[in-house]
C-alpha cells in the first residue's frame, strides 16, 4: 500500500490559477471548468486561493464568492483546500470560518507575512487565535511554509507545539521552501503528519521519504503525470512509466519558470485550455508580452512533439 494514504490529507492538489475577465473580475465559469478538468486529469483536489491563485490580490468578498461559486458549479467541497490567510487574525478567521462552514477538506494557512523577524510565540498566538475562533472540530489546517516569499519560517518547534495544542486539527504543511532536506526532516520528525511538497519535481523523493503528496503550480499543466507518480512510485511494476512521468514533470516545471512564474503558468493555460483570457493577471503582476508568450508557446509545442505532454 502507498504509505502516503495513511495521512489525512494526501495526494496531488493543484495550486489552481485564477482566471480573470477583461474588467479584472474573477471568471467563475472558466474557473469551475478548469477545476473539473484538473480533477478529471488526476488531481485529488484543488488548493484554490493560494499563491498561484493570486489570492493576495483578491478581496475578502471575492474570495468568499469564489468558494461559493465553485461549489455551486458542482465541485465537491471535500475536494477543496482553499487558502484562507491574511495578515491579521480577524480576516483570516472570517475566511477560515466561511470555508469550514462550506464543508471544505481543509484550509491552507500562511503565517502573517507583513511583519518580519516575528517569534514562534507570536506565530503560535496567530494560529491559536484563528483555530480557537473557528471553534470547530471539522477544521483541518495545513500550514504554509514559503520563506522565499513570506520571509517568515515555520519551525519544527512551532509545528510540534501546534500539533500538541490542536491535535487532529493541525494536520499538515505545504513546504515551498525548495529545500528537500527540510521536507524530509519534517516527514521523519512527525509521523502521520501530511508533509506536502510545493515543488512538483520534489514530490517523488518526498514520497519516498514519508511525505504525503504535493500542492503545486505546475499541476495546472501536468496533473496526470503527477498522479501517475503518486499512484505508482511504490509499486514493483511500472517503474519506467513513473520515470517517464517524472521526466515530463521536470520539463514542464522548468518551462513555468522561464519568466515570472504566475504569468507564465497562465500564458501556458491560455494555450492548453484554448482560452486567451487565461493570460490575464491581477495587479501588481503583469502579463507576459507577446514575444515572451510566443517563446513559451513554442517551447510547449516542442515538449508536446517530444512526447512530454
Amino acid at each position: 500500500m502507498n504509505p502516503a494514504l495513511t495521512t489525512e490529507i494526501h495526494g496531488v492538489y493543484c495550486a489552481a490559477a485564477t482566471p480573470v475577465t477583461e474588467t479584472g473580475a474573477v471568471d467563475h465559469t472558466v474557473f469551475a471548468a478548469h477545476c473539473k478538468a484538473l480533477l478529471a486529469e488526476g488531481c485529488h483536489g484543488i488548493a484554490m486561493l493560494g499563491t498561484t491563485g493570486e489570492a493576495n490580490s483578491l478581496g475578502l468578498a471575492e474570495r468568499h464568492e469564489m468558494l461559493e461559486r465553485v461549489i455551486e458549479a458542482g465541485i465537491e467541497p471535500s475536494r477543496l483546500l482553499p487558502g484562507t490567510s491574511q495578515t491579521n487574525v480577524a480576516d483570516t478567521l472570517a475566511l477560515t470560518r466561511h470555508a469550514v462552514q462550506a464543508g471544505v477538506k481543509g484550509v491552507v494557512l500562511l503565517p502573517p507575512f507583513y511583519y518580519k523577524g516575528v517569534s514562534d510565540e507570536g506565530l503560535f498566538r496567530f494560529y491559536a487565535e484563528v483555530i480557537e475562533g473557528v471553534g470547530s472540530d471539522a477544521l483541518r489546517v495545513v500550514l504554509y511554509h514559503i520563506p522565499p516569499i513570506a520571509q517568515i519560517s515555520i519551525s519544527p518547534q512551532l509545528i510540534g507545539r501546534l500539533r500538541d495544542a490542536f491535535p487532529g486539527i493541525v494536520v499538515g504543511i505545504k513546504d515551498s521552501s525548495g529545500q528537500f532536506e527540510n521536507m524530509e526532516s519534517l516527514a521523519k520528525a512527525f509521523p502521520g503528519f501530511s508533509v506536502l511538497s510545493g515543488a512538483d519535481p520534489l514530490m517523488l523523493p518526498l514520497l519516498k521519504a514519508g511525505g504525503a503528496g504535493c500542492i503545486t503550480s505546475s499541476s495546472n499543466l501536468v496533473a496526470s503525470d503527477l498522479r501517475t507518480v503518486f499512484d505508482g512510485w511504490c509499486k514493483s511494476e511500472g517503474a519506467e512509466r513513473v520515470a517517464g512521468a517524472q521526466k515530463r514533470i521536470e520539463a514542464w516545471r522548468n518551462l513555468t519558470n522561464a519568466y515570472v512564474q504566475i504569468p507564465t503558468v497562465k500564458a501556458m493555460l491560455a494555450r492548453r485550455r484554448n482560452h486567451a483570457g487565461w493570460s490575464r493577471v491581477r495587479p501588481p503582476l503583469v502579463e507576459l508580452d507577446e514575444q515572451q508568450k510566443g517563446d513559451v508557446w513554442t517551447r510547449m509545442s516542442a515538449l508536446e512533439e517530444a512526447g512530454n505532454d
